[in-house]
């Protein structure tokens, strides 16, 4: 279970502070339930996921997770000046895998599939080549939650079809929280939703009853 507890949400820039992208949001994710989260470019969609799984931090409010919940898949997670076996090796001393490392490298480089690449410093990939990294650290590691902000859009095509794969393994033991652009890849792997708009967000059993109220705000 995720509880989240009046969250707002604002950025400070060099040209000053925003307008507030989430306002007053509370929900409760409940366990075992997968959802996507839907609206509008800009309304704020990647921000309530990564302040859900812990990648960013409200302005105010509060977020408790009751349970494990990963980093947002094919984003985050690595440090670009080290290799994608040292980011590897990092991340399992952080997990406290230390004495199963080696069977957990293996995991990741074969998923990743980067070859020599994957002895290279992240900052010498390309985009594609960083997300499949970054995927596959996150399948490492079991959560109770996989959080995905556009995963399945990142990559080429023989990527995509495993990182299709990969959602449909973890369906029955994982719940998942997502950000997609395409209603089917929602319809795919999530149960509910939350509809984001206006800084306000509305939860719903039924995903698609979420998507309706979202196609209503863009009718012309």
């Amino acid at each position: 279970m995720i509880i989240v507890k009046d969250i707002y949400k604002r950025y400070t820039t060099t040209k000053g502070v925003s307008d507030w992208v989430l306002k007053g949001i509370n929900l409760v994710i409940p366990k075992n339930r997968s959802v996507g989260i839907v609206g509008g470019n800009g309304a704020g969609k990647s921000t309530l996921l990564r302040i859900m799984c812990g990648a960013d931090y409200p302005t105010y409010g509060t977020v408790e997770r009751l349970c494990r919940v990963s980093w947002p898949m094919g984003n985050g997670g690595v440090e670009a000046t080290m290799t994608g076996r040292q980011n590897a090796k990092f991340i399992c001393r952080a997990h406290g895998f230390e004495d199963e490392m080696e069977e957990r490298i293996a995991r990741i480089q074969e998923f990743a599939d980067l070859g020599a690449s994957f002895d290279k410093p992240v900052n010498t990939y390309s985009a594609g080549m960083r997300s499949r990294l970054q995927f596959a650290l996150s399948l490492a590691f079991d959560f109770d939650v996989y959080v995905s902000d556009e995963v399945t859009a990142a990559g080429d095509a023989a990527f995509k079809n495993k990182a299709q794969k990969a959602f449909e393994n973890l369906v029955g033991r994982s719940s998942i929280i997502m950000v997609a652009h395409s209603d089917n890849t929602l319809k795919s792997f999530c149960d509910s939703g939350i509809f984001l708009y206006k800084g306000h967000a509305t939860w719903y059993d039924k995903l698609d009853d979420a998507l309706y109220a979202y196609k209503e705000t863009i009718k012309v």
